[in-house]
């Protein structure tokens, strides 16, 4: 019988568990957000926000006890550094799970565990995603109305259409584009 026997075993032995456990707190902590399994987000949940509550901490004794479960001093940094100090205000619940769905392969539900902070998300994601060049280059309204109605037009229409051209074609044109792509080989 299992009675009060806590946690799950994930089909692991205990080490294997430990290293997935260490390895996915991590990476919620370096990326704010990752995607997994219903059941291993539900286990890692609980641990990444112990972590997180060590870093809040934020004295040497919570250190070390990060670095040796995390092992890797590069996240404990980030914990205590960016992390934790977002949520020194908050008294605890730091992680969510958002369900997606099952996964194509097998089925299996799918969950995105991330940090609740929306502005530390928010952050994340701008730092992993470019701005578009044609967004940072339009002008502001009001400076349109100042300039002419025809260079203000052709102004905007250029960079509009150098955003939208298709990266095949480049300068070269359609006329040294081969019609069917089949003929050039």
């Amino acid at each position: 019988m299992r009675h009060q026997r806590v946690g799950k075993k994930l089909g692991r032995d205990s080490a294997h568990r430990k290293a997935l456990y260490s390895n996915l707190a991590g990476a919620l902590i370096e990326h704010g957000r990752i995607k997994t399994t219903v059941t291993k987000a539900k286990a890692v949940k609980p641990i990444a926000e112990q972590m997180i509550t060590l870093g809040r901490r934020g004295d040497l004794h919570a250190r070390r006890q990060a670095t040796a479960f995390l092992r890797s001093r590069d996240v404990v940094h980030k914990l205590f550094a960016e992390v934790a100090p977002r949520f020194k205000d908050r008294p605890g619940g730091y992680a969510r799970i958002v369900r997606l769905g099952p996964r194509a392969g097998d089925a299996a539900e799918m969950a995105y565990l991330e940090l609740v902070d929306e502005e530390y998300v928010a952050a994340q994601l701008e730092e992993r995603t470019p701005a578009p060049a044609a967004a940072v280059a339009e002008p502001e309204p009001e400076e349109e109305l100042d300039v002419g109605a025809d260079e203000g037009a052709d102004d905007g229409d250029d960079e509009a259409g150098e955003a939208d051209e298709p990266e095949g074609l480049g300068e070269a044109g359609p006329e040294e584009a081969p019609a069917n792509p089949r003929e050039s080989d």
